[in-house]
C-alpha cells in the first residue's frame, strides 16, 4: 500500500468520498495480504473468516461515513484511539506494559475487560442474564471504576474496555458519570452495551464530543420482537436514539439476543438490511439466550442446536457477501481462536456491580472481589492467578490455542455453554461462588446439568462434521 498505513487510508476515505471505491479495494487487498497470505499460523478457512470480518467492519463504517451518518471527527478519534494505538502504532507505554506482564506471568495480558458499573436498569426484560430492573441498585463507586480503568490501561497495556450492565447510562457515583470516565481516559476506547432509551440529543452530543465511545443498542428483532421482551414502545424510543446518534455523527451498533422467540427473524436477510442499510448500524453483536440470571428456568428460549448451526451459516453469509460487520459471541469462535474468557492469552475478564471478578459475563462464578483486593493491597492481576482462572486458560490451550493448525471444534468454543460437563468437572473449583442466588442454585440442580449436557451432545453431533469439512479437511 505504498507508504500509507491502513489508518491513513481509512481517514482519507472519510474525507474524500469520491475515491472510496478505489481506496476500499486497496485496503481490502492489504487486509487480505496480512490476514491471509502472511499468516502462517491459522487454518486457511479460519484466516478467510477473519479477513471477511475485518473487511466487513471497514466497509460498514465507510458506508456510514459516505452517507453522513458518522462524522469525520468520529473517524479521526477512532483512528487515533483504537486503530493506531491498539493495532498499528502502539506507544512504548503499551508495549512495555504488555511485555512486563508476559515476563512476570508467562502469558499474554488480557486485551480488555468487561465492566458492569451498575445493576440498575429502567427496563425489566424477560430472561435478563443480569437480573436487572428498576429496583436493582447495586453499583460500584466511581473511585473503583476509575482505578480499574487505570489498571487496565497501565498494567495490561490495553486501550479498550466494554461497559455493560444494568443500564450503563443510569450510572452515577461520587458526582461522576460514564462521560467523565471517557473524558479522563482519552486514549482509550469504550464499547457500551445499552438499551438505548436514555440516549437523548444531549447525551448523543456528549458522545460525539468525547469521540471514544460507541453504544451497542439492544434490539430483539423488529418492533414486535423488541417490545415483546423489552416493553411497550421501547422500539420507537430506540429509533429516536438512532436518529440522535446519526445527527451527532456517533458510530453505533446493535446487540441482539437470539432465542427461540426470534430465530426465524434472524434467519432472514431483511433483518440485517433493515438495521445496517436502513438505520445506519455499523456493527452488530449477537448473543444466544443463555439460562442464567433471571432466565435460568427458561430453557425453552435457548436456541435448538440445529438453529444455532443455521445462524452460523447466516453469519458467514452476512460478513462475506453482504459486508455486514457481525460478531456472534458463540458462532464466531474462529475469529478469536476459541474461548477468550479467563483473562489470559489476549482474552478478557468480567467485573460486575458488586466488584466480583468473573471469567466472562456468561460464567457467573467468582473467587475474588476487586474491592476486597484493593483494600488488602492487591490488584486485578491477583485474581488471574486463582485455580479457577488457571483451569480455564489450561482448557483453552488444550482445546486448540496451542495447536492452531489442528484445533478442536471452534464452532463449539465456549467453555461453559458448549462443554458444560467439562466446565463443572475440570474448570470450576470448590472455592468459586455464584454471582447471584440463581447461579448458586444451578450448582445443585441435576435437571439443569442434564439439559445443558444434552444440548452439548446434540450440538457436537451437528457441528463436528461441519468443522471437519469446512476447516480441517481443506484442499
Amino acid at each position: 500500500m505504498e507508504n500509507l498505513s491502513i489508518t491513513h487510508q481509512l481517514f482519507r476515505m472519510s474525507k474524500l468520498p469520491f475515491i472510496q471505491g478505489y481506496l476500499l479495494k486497496k485496503v481490502d487487498k492489504y487486509l487480505y495480504d496480512i490476514i491471509v497470505e502472511e499468516n502462517k499460523r491459522n487454518l486457511e478457512s479460519v484466516k478467510m473468516r477473519k479477513y471477511h470480518f475485518i473487511s466487513a467492519m471497514m466497509h460498514s463504517a465507510m458506508k456510514n461515513v459516505r452517507k453522513g451518518r458518522i462524522s469525520t471527527y468520529a473517524i479521526q478519534r477512532l483512528n487515533e484511539v483504537l486503530v493506531e494505538n491498539a493495532f498499528f502504532k502502539a506507544p512504548e507505554q503499551m508495549k512495555n506494559a504488555k511485555e512486563a506482564f508476559k515476563d512476570k506471568f508467562g502469558y499474554d495480558a488480557p486485551s480488555f475487560i468487561t465492566l458492569s458499573p451498575t445493576q440498575a436498569c429502567n427496563l425489566k426484560c424477560s430472561g435478563c442474564y443480569a437480573s436487572s430492573d428498576p429496583h436493582a441498585m447495586a453499583s460500584l463507586p466511581y473511585s473503583i471504576v476509575d482505578r480499574l480503568t487505570g489498571e487496565v490501561h497501565d498494567s495490561f497495556g490495553s486501550r479498550f474496555i466494554t461497559i455493560s450492565g444494568g443500564e450503563p447510562f443510569l450510572y452515577k457515583s461520587e458526582g461522576h458519570t460514564l462521560i467523565d470516565l471517557f473524558d479522563k481516559y482519552k486514549d482509550m476506547f469504550f464499547l457500551v452495551y445499552t438499551n438505548g432509551t436514555l440516549i437523548t440529543k444531549e447525551l448523543a452530543h456528549e458522545l460525539a464530543r468525547v469521540g471514544n465511545a460507541t453504544p451497542a443498542i439492544s434490539v430483539e428483532g423488529f418492533e414486535k420482537e423488541t417490545d415483546d421482551r423489552r416493553g411497550k414502545h421501547v422500539h420507537k424510543r430506540i429509533l429516536e436514539t438512532f436518529h440522535n446518534l446519526r445527527k451527532s455523527g456517533v458510530p453505533f451498533g446493535i446487540s441482539v439476543t437470539a432465542s427461540n422467540n426470534n430465530i426465524q427473524t434472524l434467519l432472514q436477510d431483511k433483518f440485517y438490511d433493515y438495521y445496517f442499510d436502513g438505520l445506519g448500524a455499523t456493527y452488530m453483536w449477537l448473543f444466544h439466550f443463555f439460562p442464567i440470571g433471571r432466565g435460568k428456568e427458561q430453557f425453552d428460549l435457548m436456541l435448538k442446536p440445529a438453529d444455532r448451526l443455521k445462524l452460523y451459516e447466516m453469519w458467514e453469509k452476512q460478513i462475506a457477501q453482504k459486508k455486514h460487520c457481525i460478531a456472534d459471541f458463540w458462532n464466531s469462535g474462529v475469529l478469536t481462536c476459541g474461548c477468550i474468557a479467563y483473562g489470559g492469552n489476549r482474552g478478557f475478564l468480567y467485573i460486575d456491580w458488586n466488584g466480583n471478578i468473573m471469567p466472562c459475563v456468561f460464567v457467573p462464578y467468582y473467587q475474588h472481589n476487586i474491592i476486597d483486593l484493593y483494600n488488602s493491597g492487591k490488584d486485578l492481576t491477583y485474581a488471574l492467578q486463582s485455580d479457577f482462572m488457571k483451569n480455564g486458560r489450561k482448557w483453552q490451550q488444550e482445546y486448540g490455542l496451542n495447536n492452531q493448525k489442528s484445533p478442536n471444534n471452534w464452532l463449539m468454543p465456549c467453555s461453559i455453554r458448549d462443554h458444560y460437563d467439562n466446565f463443572r468437572k475440570n474448570i470450576l473449583t470448590p472455592e468459586a461462588k455464584g454471582e447471584n442466588q440463581e447461579a448458586q442454585e444451578i450448582l445443585d440442580d441435576s435437571l439443569y446439568y442434564e439439559k445443558m449436557t444434552l444440548f452439548d451432545e446434540e450440538l457436537k453431533k451437528l457441528t463436528d462434521p461441519v468443522w471437519k469439512s469446512k476447516y480441517l479437511n481443506e484442499g
